[in-house]
């Protein structure tokens, strides 16, 4: 009797009802929708982890050490904050950043708009090749060969597939950049020595500015706002998907800073302060300064992992945001779900932008200077882009929305202050 009262036990707890395989069901669809919502925010902030921010981050520690680091934790707030409010404008108006200056402000408007995002790309993808190039002389190959190789392989990536394929296969590409990770562990950094620097700030420096406006121009990019917003849109998320597409930006936003941290941890580790004998030209110059800290073959294949995984996710994200937003303010269509037929002025801005920068690497010399260059012009562009950011905030979203009480002072006294420290610090080379 007893042993039957058992047995009736078990089998009552091996069984279900319809009632309790319910939350099962919930759980999962609840998961599969998180996935499915996820992308955007990731992909644009591996994206920001781009060679630009290597090499910024780089020569900021061989010049000045750890003590640029803490302004790179100080504006994971501010970052979050601009691409959480491109998150909003993407879900509440289902409309492009391009699209929705020129509904809301006018052509004129729109037109600076692009005209910032073109710059900003075109610079971009230069850095982007800029590491192709650098990352393949390491190995002994040619620019004339890697960079047609490079260029075919994005042009293939995005004419040859829909936005979902684009984005699983940049996402998987940009998680080699998880080995600048491994790069800062193995180069042992000093934390007597960090202690010292980061107490030791050097405001005064109009080098130390210049090189603060540069690493505020790796964090903050106009084409990261219009792909944020205009990939929402894309993927037609609703309102109820915010607080996952929130979660995921605040995640890519700390990662993509520890990311660029790790850079400069790692040159500051090993040559950090040594200003005046110390010269970086290329990405394989910062390659092979870590190399014996990290070994010679594994070490420079994980650094150029990292590398190419960082360049070949921002050349996506940047000439994507481009034609996104020239055929947002343009009016072409404007789709990945459209095949290069139909929308060949789309497609046709996307292999552009990929061809002219491959070309410039080509025949440049002087690759880190063009970086640096880059990301200081992306500074200078920062009061721009945020204040059009900020109007589109307050003018285009519903009024339980917008911006309001604690949340706005912060995020309105966060960007003011490092755009002020961006256009200072880029101007400070004139003084």
């Amino acid at each position: 009797m007893q042993h039957e009262a058992t047995k009736s036990n078990k089998t009552c707890a091996n069984e279900t009802t319809p009632e309790d395989r319910l939350p099962r069901r919930t759980i999962r669809a609840r998961l599969l929708r998180a996935l499915s919502i996820c992308g955007p925010g990731l992909l644009v902030m591996l994206a920001n982890s781009d060679a630009g921010s290597v090499v910024a981050a780089a020569q900021s520690g061989v010049q000045w050490g750890y003590r640029l680091a803490p302004l790179l934790l100080a504006l994971f707030p501010v970052l979050y904050m601009v691409q959480e409010l491109t998150v909003r404008l993407g879900i509440y108006t289902q409309k492009g950043h391009g699209e929705l200056i020129r509904e809301r402000f006018g052509p004129t408007w729109a037109y600076l708009s692009v005209v910032g995002l073109v710059v900003a790309t075109t610079g971009t993808l230069v850095t982007e090749f800029t590491a192709v190039a650098g990352i393949g002389e390491l190995y002994g190959v040619s620019r004339l060969i890697s960079l047609p190789l490079s260029a075919a392989a994005l042009i293939g990536i995005v004419t040859t597939g829909s936005y979902r394929r684009v984005e699983r296969v940049a996402v998987i590409i940009g998680l080699f950049e998880l080995a600048f990770f491994y790069v800062a562990w193995r180069s042992q950094p000093d934390l007597a020595t960090i202690r010292q620097h980061v107490s030791d700030l050097p405001w005064r420096d109009h080098g130390f500015l210049f090189l603060a406006a540069a690493l505020i121009g790796t964090v903050f990019n106009p084409w990261m706002i219009f792909y944020q917003q205009s990939a929402i849109a894309e993927k037609r998320l609703e309102a109820r998907d915010l607080p996952t597409a929130r979660g995921e930006t605040a995640i890519g936003a700390l990662l993509t800073q520890c990311l660029t941290i790790s850079v400069l941890v790692a040159v500051a580790a090993t040559l950090g302060g040594h200003r005046s004998t110390v010269s970086l030209k290329s990405v394989g110059d910062i390659s092979a300064m870590l190399t014996p800290y990290l070994g010679v073959k594994f070490g420079r294949l994980v650094f150029g992992v990292g590398v190419l995984g960082a360049a070949t996710v921002a050349a996506v994200v940047a000439s994507l945001a481009m034609a996104w937003g020239l055929g947002e303010v343009l009016g072409y269509q404007r789709s990945l779900e459209f095949k290069p037929g139909r929308s060949p002025w789309f497609y046709g801005g996307y292999v552009a932008s990929v061809l002219t920068a491959s070309v410039i690497v080509c025949i440049s010399h002087d690759l880190v200077l063009v970086n640096i260059g880059a990301q200081v012009v992306n500074a200078l562009f920062l009061p721009f882009v945020l204040g059009l950011l900020a109007a589109l905030a307050a003018d285009a979203l519903p009024e339980e929305k917008r911006l309001k009480g604690f949340y706005f002072w912060l995020l309105l006294i966060g960007a003011a202050a490092t755009a002020f420290l961006g256009v200072y610090g880029g101007l400070s080379s004139l003084f």
